[in-house]
């Protein structure tokens, strides 16, 4: 993927960890509407450090990549949630725009940063979601409804903008804020999954665009999007995305806020481990 030197040997152990995070991506899609960024971000940055690719550039490729591989996966995802009825369409008509028109602002702000400061921001953000999950009351809530006119629009731009800048579908900060509001989790991880897909199309499209000309990219890259990587991403993450979320459908919503924080935990320390 980031040389024309690789062995053969090389390329199979490249692909076949490629495809394992591609599992997990896919089964957290469907598990927590979180896209599968959280996984795939983190594998992304350890391959390309492996491969030498300069400091400056792991974290945005890495974030453009895992956007790129979101889009399939969420369809994916979001196909399995809505015939089981969770989608909340209504809400989504009304978020949908706002939470697009941050993406393009995150995505283009990102484009402009050092790579340390967006894995800064990717660990500090996954580290304060994982601690409200794991710590908070499942019965603690802010308000009893969403917000109206103008939070509402506020939150998307957050919600989107970040997303962006993580490489993560949205899930992560959409869930919280909806459970935070008495959101139902169920109704919300499945909501997440179409959230997913609009931050990932603009997000991808927005790296792509802003990459075109940056020196250095690894073999197979347009823009900040490795197209080799996206390839042998997708493939597993399709087939494990609807078997998340068949057991996001059974799970006790006390174990699906848990395991949601625990892998929010682990991916922030390591994340924080990286800047060391």
């Amino acid at each position: 993927m980031l040389q024309t030197t690789l062995s053969l040997g090389e390329i199979g152990a490249l692909i076949g960890l490629l495809a394992l995070a591609g599992c997990g991506s896919g089964f957290l899609a469907g598990l927590l509407g979180v896209g599968g960024g959280i996984v795939v971000v983190p594998a992304l940055f350890q391959v390309l450090t492996a491969f030498d690719v300069p400091l400056d550039l792991r974290m945005h490729i890495a974030v453009g990549t895992s956007l790129g591989s979101i889009v399939p996966t969420s369809i994916i995802s979001l196909r399995a949630h809505h015939k089981r009825g969770g989608v909340d369409w209504q809400l989504l008509r009304q978020w949908a725009p706002w939470i697009a028109l941050g993406v393009i602002g995150g995505s283009v702000i990102a484009s402009d940063v050092r790579g340390s400061t967006l894995t800064l921001i990717f660990a500090v953000m996954s580290l304060i979601v994982a601690s409200y999950l794991a710590i908070g009351r499942a019965d603690y809530h802010l308000t009893d409804k969403l917000p109206g006119t103008p939070i509402k629009q506020l939150i998307c731009l957050f919600i989107g903008g970040v997303s962006a800048m993580m490489g993560i579908g949205g899930g992560s900060l959409s869930v919280p804020t909806m459970t935070l509001c008495s959101y139902p989790i169920r109704r919300a991880v499945a909501t997440a999954s179409a959230i997913g897909l609009i931050i990932a199309v603009p997000g991808t499209l927005t790296f792509i665009v802003t990459g075109l000309n940056e020196a250095g990219l690894p073999f197979g890259s347009l823009g900040f999007v490795n197209i080799i990587a996206v390839l042998a991403l997708v493939p597993s993450s399709l087939i494990f995305a609807p078997i998340g979320a068949k057991v996001a459908h059974t799970l006790p919503q006390i174990v699906l806020r848990r395991c949601f924080a625990g892998f929010l935990l682990l991916t922030s320390l390591r994340m924080f481990y990286s800047l060391l």
